[in-house]
Protein backbone atom coordinates (compact mmCIF):
# COMPACT_ATOMS: atom_id res chain seq x y z
CA UNK A 1 0.00 0.00 0.00
CA UNK A 2 1.56 3.15 -1.32
CA UNK A 3 1.28 6.81 0.75
CA UNK A 4 1.71 9.58 -1.46
CA UNK A 5 1.52 13.38 -1.27
CA UNK A 6 1.37 15.71 -3.53
CA UNK A 7 2.78 19.42 -2.49
CA UNK A 8 3.70 22.94 -4.52
CA UNK A 9 2.56 26.51 -4.73
CA UNK A 10 -0.66 27.56 -5.93
CA UNK A 11 -0.88 26.85 -9.86
CA UNK A 12 1.68 24.32 -9.82
CA UNK A 13 -1.03 21.67 -11.12
CA UNK A 14 -0.67 20.06 -7.92
CA UNK A 15 -4.57 17.96 -8.34
CA UNK A 16 -3.91 17.12 -12.38
CA UNK A 17 -0.81 14.99 -11.15
CA UNK A 18 -2.11 13.54 -8.27
CA UNK A 19 -5.07 12.79 -10.12
CA UNK A 20 -3.10 10.98 -13.27
CA UNK A 21 -1.39 9.56 -10.63
CA UNK A 22 -4.14 7.81 -8.80
CA UNK A 23 -6.13 6.73 -12.33
CA UNK A 24 -2.81 5.04 -13.28
CA UNK A 25 -2.40 3.02 -10.46
CA UNK A 26 -5.50 2.88 -8.31
CA UNK A 27 -5.11 5.15 -5.68
CA UNK A 28 -7.54 7.33 -3.97
CA UNK A 29 -6.87 11.22 -4.23
CA UNK A 30 -7.78 12.95 -0.87
CA UNK A 31 -8.05 16.69 -1.52
CA UNK A 32 -8.78 18.57 1.56
CA UNK A 33 -10.57 21.60 -0.75
CA UNK A 34 -12.54 18.50 -2.24
CA UNK A 35 -13.87 17.76 0.69
CA UNK A 36 -13.93 21.21 1.80
CA UNK A 37 -16.41 21.47 -0.62
CA UNK A 38 -18.68 18.73 -0.42
CA UNK A 39 -19.11 19.76 3.27
CA UNK A 40 -20.57 22.95 2.12
CA UNK A 41 -22.42 21.85 -0.70
CA UNK A 42 -24.04 19.39 2.25
CA UNK A 43 -24.76 22.22 4.44
CA UNK A 44 -23.10 20.05 7.22
CA UNK A 45 -21.99 21.03 11.02
CA UNK A 46 -18.57 21.30 9.49
CA UNK A 47 -19.23 23.55 6.85
CA UNK A 48 -20.92 26.13 9.06
CA UNK A 49 -17.64 26.43 10.67
CA UNK A 50 -15.36 26.60 7.25
CA UNK A 51 -18.01 29.54 6.13
CA UNK A 52 -17.36 31.20 8.93
CA UNK A 53 -13.64 31.28 8.56
CA UNK A 54 -14.54 32.09 4.29
CA UNK A 55 -16.57 34.82 4.85
CA UNK A 56 -14.36 36.82 6.84
CA UNK A 57 -11.49 35.95 3.90
CA UNK A 58 -9.43 33.97 6.69
CA UNK A 59 -7.81 30.87 5.74
CA UNK A 60 -9.50 27.74 7.27
CA UNK A 61 -7.73 26.94 10.49
CA UNK A 62 -4.97 23.91 10.62
CA UNK A 63 -6.80 22.12 13.46
CA UNK A 64 -10.49 22.07 11.53
CA UNK A 65 -8.35 21.02 8.34
CA UNK A 66 -6.53 17.58 10.09
CA UNK A 67 -10.12 17.10 11.58
CA UNK A 68 -11.17 16.70 7.84
CA UNK A 69 -7.64 15.05 7.24
CA UNK A 70 -7.99 12.58 9.65
CA UNK A 71 -12.19 11.43 9.62
CA UNK A 72 -11.22 11.09 5.56
CA UNK A 73 -7.84 8.30 6.40
CA UNK A 74 -10.15 6.79 8.56
CA UNK A 75 -12.41 5.35 6.06
CA UNK A 76 -9.62 2.65 4.92
CA UNK A 77 -11.26 3.05 1.60
CA UNK A 78 -7.79 2.85 -0.28
CA UNK A 79 -7.17 -0.26 -0.96
CA UNK A 80 -4.04 0.69 -3.26
CA UNK A 81 -3.24 3.32 -1.08
CA UNK A 82 -3.78 6.98 -1.63
CA UNK A 83 -2.15 10.46 -2.86
CA UNK A 84 -2.51 13.49 -0.70
CA UNK A 85 -3.42 16.65 -2.90
CA UNK A 86 -1.72 19.68 -1.43
CA UNK A 87 -1.70 18.84 1.95
CA UNK A 88 -0.20 19.13 5.07
CA UNK A 89 0.27 22.92 3.78
CA UNK A 90 1.91 23.97 6.74
CA UNK A 91 4.17 22.44 9.81
CA UNK A 92 1.75 21.78 12.02
CA UNK A 93 -0.20 19.98 9.37
CA UNK A 94 2.93 18.02 8.36
CA UNK A 95 3.68 17.00 11.88
CA UNK A 96 0.18 16.06 12.78
CA UNK A 97 0.29 13.91 9.66
CA UNK A 98 3.49 12.18 10.19
CA UNK A 99 2.17 11.62 14.28
CA UNK A 100 -0.21 8.84 12.85
CA UNK A 101 0.53 7.79 9.19
CA UNK A 102 3.60 7.01 7.63
CA UNK A 103 4.10 8.25 3.80
CA UNK A 104 6.30 6.78 0.81
CA UNK A 105 7.11 9.86 -0.91
CA UNK A 106 6.59 13.70 -0.98
CA UNK A 107 6.31 15.05 -4.43
CA UNK A 108 7.41 18.86 -4.85
CA UNK A 109 6.50 20.00 -8.18
CA UNK A 110 8.99 23.25 -8.26
CA UNK A 111 7.29 26.33 -10.37
CA UNK A 112 8.97 29.57 -10.75
CA UNK A 113 6.67 32.57 -9.03
CA UNK A 114 6.46 34.34 -12.29
CA UNK A 115 4.71 31.04 -13.86
CA UNK A 116 2.81 30.75 -10.96
CA UNK A 117 1.68 34.17 -10.90
CA UNK A 118 0.32 33.69 -14.47
CA UNK A 119 -1.45 30.65 -13.73
CA UNK A 120 -3.28 32.28 -11.27
CA UNK A 121 -4.89 34.75 -13.35
CA UNK A 122 -7.94 32.51 -13.42
CA UNK A 123 -11.49 32.45 -11.75
CA UNK A 124 -11.88 31.67 -8.50
CA UNK A 125 -13.85 33.05 -6.56
CA UNK A 126 -18.09 32.64 -6.92
CA UNK A 127 -20.04 35.20 -7.78
CA UNK A 128 -23.40 33.32 -6.27
CA UNK A 129 -22.23 31.45 -3.41
CA UNK A 130 -19.38 33.72 -2.43
CA UNK A 131 -16.90 30.38 -2.42
CA UNK A 132 -13.27 31.74 -2.51
CA UNK A 133 -11.10 28.92 -3.71
CA UNK A 134 -8.24 30.66 -2.60
CA UNK A 135 -8.80 30.04 0.62
CA UNK A 136 -9.49 26.38 0.31
CA UNK A 137 -6.20 26.07 -1.26
CA UNK A 138 -7.69 24.31 -4.25
CA UNK A 139 -8.91 25.43 -7.83
CA UNK A 140 -12.30 24.35 -9.06
CA UNK A 141 -12.62 21.53 -11.59
CA UNK A 142 -14.49 23.30 -14.31
CA UNK A 143 -13.07 26.44 -15.06
CA UNK A 144 -14.93 29.38 -14.44
CA UNK A 145 -17.99 27.02 -12.81
CA UNK A 146 -18.14 26.76 -8.87
CA UNK A 147 -18.43 23.49 -7.90
CA UNK A 148 -20.88 23.42 -4.98
CA UNK A 149 -23.84 25.72 -6.68
CA UNK A 150 -22.74 25.84 -10.36
CA UNK A 151 -22.35 29.75 -10.10
CA UNK A 152 -20.25 31.98 -12.22
CA UNK A 153 -16.04 32.54 -11.08
CA UNK A 154 -14.73 35.45 -11.15
CA UNK A 155 -10.89 36.71 -10.38
CA UNK A 156 -10.30 39.48 -7.72
CA UNK A 157 -6.83 39.13 -8.75
CA UNK A 158 -6.53 40.02 -12.19
CA UNK A 159 -6.61 43.65 -11.38
CA UNK A 160 -5.13 43.15 -8.07
CA UNK A 161 -1.80 41.13 -8.43
CA UNK A 162 -0.54 42.13 -4.71
CA UNK A 163 -3.19 40.00 -3.71
CA UNK A 164 -1.49 36.72 -6.29
CA UNK A 165 1.77 37.67 -4.49
CA UNK A 166 0.61 37.41 -1.25
CA UNK A 167 -0.82 34.47 -2.10
CA UNK A 168 2.77 32.62 -3.12
CA UNK A 169 4.21 35.15 -0.28
CA UNK A 170 2.03 32.72 2.38
CA UNK A 171 2.84 29.54 0.81
CA UNK A 172 6.40 29.76 0.64
CA UNK A 173 5.93 31.52 4.42
CA UNK A 174 3.90 28.36 5.29
CA UNK A 175 4.21 25.65 3.30
CA UNK A 176 8.00 25.24 3.23
CA UNK A 177 8.42 24.63 6.43
CA UNK A 178 6.49 21.46 6.07
CA UNK A 179 8.36 20.51 3.15
CA UNK A 180 11.85 20.89 5.15
CA UNK A 181 9.56 18.35 7.70
CA UNK A 182 9.29 15.98 4.97
CA UNK A 183 13.15 16.28 3.67
CA UNK A 184 14.73 16.01 6.88
CA UNK A 185 13.68 12.31 6.44
CA UNK A 186 14.86 12.04 3.23
CA UNK A 187 10.92 11.87 1.69
CA UNK A 188 10.86 14.95 -0.80
CA UNK A 189 11.38 14.20 -4.50
CA UNK A 190 11.45 17.68 -6.69
CA UNK A 191 10.33 17.29 -10.09
CA UNK A 192 9.80 20.39 -12.79
CA UNK A 193 6.46 21.96 -12.73
CA UNK A 194 7.18 24.14 -16.06
CA UNK A 195 7.05 21.34 -18.27
CA UNK A 196 3.67 19.45 -19.95
CA UNK A 197 1.35 17.77 -17.96
CA UNK A 198 2.44 14.39 -19.57
CA UNK A 199 6.40 15.01 -18.78
CA UNK A 200 5.33 15.53 -15.13
CA UNK A 201 3.75 12.73 -14.42
CA UNK A 202 6.62 10.68 -16.42
CA UNK A 203 8.91 12.50 -14.14
CA UNK A 204 7.00 11.81 -10.67
CA UNK A 205 6.98 7.64 -11.70
CA UNK A 206 10.29 7.69 -12.15
CA UNK A 207 11.45 9.59 -8.72
CA UNK A 208 8.83 7.32 -7.15
CA UNK A 209 9.41 4.23 -8.57
CA UNK A 210 6.34 3.67 -9.92
CA UNK A 211 8.06 2.56 -13.92
CA UNK A 212 7.51 -0.49 -14.63
CA UNK A 213 10.65 -1.86 -14.03
CA UNK A 214 10.95 -0.70 -11.05
CA UNK A 215 7.33 -2.29 -9.98
CA UNK A 216 8.73 -5.43 -11.19
CA UNK A 217 11.63 -5.42 -8.61
CA UNK A 218 9.05 -4.22 -6.11
CA UNK A 219 6.90 -7.52 -5.90
CA UNK A 220 9.87 -9.14 -6.06
CA UNK A 221 10.95 -7.92 -3.02
CA UNK A 222 14.48 -6.39 -4.37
Amino acid sequence: MDKYIVIGPPGAGKSTQASMLCAAYGFVRISVGDMFRWHIRNHTKLAARVRRFIDSGRLVPDEIVEELVKARLEQHDWNFGFVLDGYPASEIQAEFFLESYNVDGVVLIDVPNDLAIQRLQTSNVCQACGLDYRLIHHHPQRTRVCDVCGGQLGNPDSENPTATQERLGEYHLKTQPAIEVFRRKELVVKVDGTRSHEEIQDRIRVELGLTSEAMARKIRGE
